[in-house]
């Protein structure tokens, strides 16, 4: 076998080697984009049904990032000195599903226009899951923070496959935001 011989084939094992590792090097790099954007922490795989709810099979619970009510009390005290422009950024992650403008249509996610003092699944024309229409109650700054923090953890079996906003400033600038679409804008609690 002479060199040349020999250079080819060691130039085959290196382009097998390549084709192996380059992939899930690109995958992984992609994940550890994700991860730090405006979703939060990239869940890999997916989640088996595991219980039954009125028939229906429900996925598990991912895990609270934070209790319900100890969201609200670290995005509360950020009240006092967000604005409404300081959740535009991290609204624009949200268009991808949802509208915000006034009469904008339901999209993958239902409209938001006039959200906030809105009834809880009760947006017309939007085919929500059974847990979002089962939970009750209408959409205050509270129950968004906890659900915007963990959709999952806050309605199992939602619809949204959105993983949450953990960054409390994030939050409370995304909540002001959401406060001024609408005709009547519902004021941030003191």
């Amino acid at each position: 076998m002479d060199s040349f011989e020999l250079s080819k084939f060691a130039g085959a094992i290196l382009l097998a080697l390549l084709a192996i590792v380059l992939p899930k090097t690109l995958i992984d790099m992609q994940a550890e984009q994700a991860a730090h954007s405006n979703h939060g922490p990239v869940q890999v795989g997916y989640t088996l049904p595991v219980a039954k709810q009125g028939g229906t099979q429900v996925a598990a619970a991912a895990p609270s990032a934070a209790p319900t009510g100890a969201i609200y009390d670290a995005v509360k005290p950020l009240f006092a000195t967000v604005k409404a422009d300081d959740g535009v950024s991290t609204f624009k992650s949200c268009i991808a599903c949802h509208s915000g403008d006034k009469g904008g249509a339901n999209k993958v996610g239902p409209a938001l226009w006039g959200l906030v003092g809105r009834k809880v699944g009760g947006h017309e024309g939007f085919a929500y899951s059974e847990s979002m229409k089962g939970k009750g109650g209408e959409w205050t700054y509270d129950r968004l923070a906890a659900f915007l923090n963990n959709p999952k953890g806050y309605v199992p079996g939602t619809k949204m496959v959105y993983n949450g906003i953990t960054d409390p400033e994030k939050l409370a600038g995304l909540l002001a935001y959401l406060g001024t679409l609408s005709d009547a804008p519902v004021a941030l609690p003191k």
